[in-house]
């Protein structure tokens, strides 16, 4: 995964062509990068990235911002109630009990 301005990069390896290639996540656009060493790829990610907020900016519209932190879940019934008595217990509202745990699950 890379990192630059607040996008994020996910790198794939294509054994058959021998390079990287990857994709920014997280917004609509579609913004590709690829590469054959991991400085090469961590400089085309950059690149692209610099190359669709020009984009942007020569059209006159706002370059989509990548994760808002707002997410809506489908919970079943008793999951939505268990993790709120947890919640509760924890001394913590429900949103903060959920991304504390979710937290702890990715590191």
């Amino acid at each position: 995964m890379l990192k630059y301005k607040n996008y994020i990069g996910v790198v794939q390896f294509d054994d058959e062509a021998m390079i990287f290639h990857g994709d920014v996540i997280g917004i609509r656009d579609v913004v590709t990068f690829r590469g054959v060493t991991p400085e090469e790829i961590k400089k085309e990610f950059e690149i692209s990235v610099d190359g669709y907020l020009d984009w942007c900016e020569e059209l006159g519209q706002k370059p989509e911002k990548p994760f808002s932190g707002n997410i809506h879940l489908r919970l079943r019934p008793e999951l939505h109630a268990m993790l709120s008595a947890e919640a509760k217990i924890q001394g913590v509202s429900l949103n903060n009990y959920i991304n504390n745990t979710l937290q702890r699950a990715v590191g």
